[in-house]
């Protein structure tokens, strides 16, 4: 990974059956990144998998401890964690469960102590991680939630041409940056999800760091109904009514620059987005299909409101693709950009 200095990122490797592992070492075997980056995962595991794809990478045991060097074309430092049972691409295995999580928690932990400037995750599988007993794991973002002990946190998605986009960056464009009001919700629970109090959490928290993360003076943000038509005046619903409506006006108040709610399905549209620099989404899939279509394999998923640097892919394990050399290594390649930019600027 080119450069000469940069800051350093620790890259968790994810679910080792799956793409991650391969991801990481096509990145360092293109060696074009300004980091220095160091894969969190069984070295063993990365080896096999170089070997089975063809890939020319040199791995580098790293103590936990130890520094990070400087970024080498085919050079791929490693802290080594062990996997717990052997691997085979394409099939899980439900004991590597805790060896996902324990690949997490040393990412974490040497952000926290300064050893990382920040984390970029490859994908994980959460049904392996809840068959092992890890009941109420709901994915990395709620994870890092409660592991650096803060009460909220925003998932945000961007596409690369919204990385260093200024408002002018959006017109006409496929730049976009999209945050969730929920996340990892049934779609029955989501209603009852959207109060005024989780909105003004999920607002100022988006609106603090596209200022303090993404180096945006004064954030404007569109903010889409929960109901069709955003809720056509309460004959579609009254959610907009009587909580989307009160939140937006109690925080504008405040100073945040907010439109809406906007029905959904006019919002993402260029007149709409002109001027805007994040789009607030009220549930999962209202708001990612469509930044995804715009640029799915050239997106990063970021988690906001943590005190570390947070980014991942825009995609999952892809296990029919593991170990076929199929894979692309495009929205990892978004997200080690993306957090080192903001490992920059924090």
């Amino acid at each position: 990974m080119a450069g000469q200095g940069g800051p350093v990122l620790a890259l968790t490797t994810g679910e080792p059956a799956g793409i991650g592992p391969e991801l990481a070492l096509m990145l360092a075997a293109e060696g074009v990144l300004e980091a220095r980056v160091v894969a969190v995962g069984d070295p063993r595991l990365l080896a096999e998998r170089a070997a089975l794809l063809g890939l020319a990478v040199t791995l580098e045991e790293l103590a936990h401890d130890e520094a990070v060097p400087a970024g080498r074309p085919g050079r791929l430092p490693v802290w080594p964690v062990a996997l717990r049972a052997p691997c085979r691409p394409g099939e899980l295995e439900v004991a590597n469960a805790d060896y996902v999580l324990e690949t997490l928690d040393l990412a974490i932990r040497a952000c926290r102590e300064g050893r990382a400037a920040g984390m970029v995750t490859a994908p994980l599988h959460k049904g392996a991680i809840l068959e092992a007993g890890h009941a109420g794991f709901t994915g990395h973002t709620e994870y890092l939630r409660d592991a650096c002990g803060v009460d909220e946190v925003v998932m945000l998605l961007a596409t690369d041409s919204a990385l260093h986009a200024d408002r002018s960056g959006w017109r006409g464009g496929s730049a976009l940056r999209v945050a969730l009001a929920t996340t990892h919700l049934p779609l029955r629970a989501v209603a009852d999800a959207i109060t005024g109090e989780r909105l003004a959490r999920v607002l100022r928290i988006l609106d603090a760091d596209l200022k303090r993360r993404f180096g945006v003076g004064a954030p404007r943000i569109a903010v889409c109904g929960l109901n069709p038509h955003a809720g056509e005046g309460g004959h579609l619903g009254r959610e907009e009514l009587e909580v989307i409506i009160p939140a937006l006006e109690a925080l504008r108040a405040e100073g945040l620059a907010l439109d809406g709610p906007l029905p959904a399905d006019t919002l993402f549209t260029p007149h709409h987005l002109e001027g805007v620099d994040a789009v607030l989404a009220m549930y999962h899939d209202q708001g990612l299909p469509v930044l995804k279509y715009a640029g799915f394999g050239r997106a990063a998923n970021v988690t906001l409101g943590l005190p570390l640097v947070r980014t991942s892919v825009d995609h999952g394990t892809a296990l029919d693709l593991a170990g076929r050399g199929r894979a692309d290594p495009g929205s990892l390649r978004v997200a080690v950009a993306l957090a080192a930019e903001m490992a920059q600027r924090a």
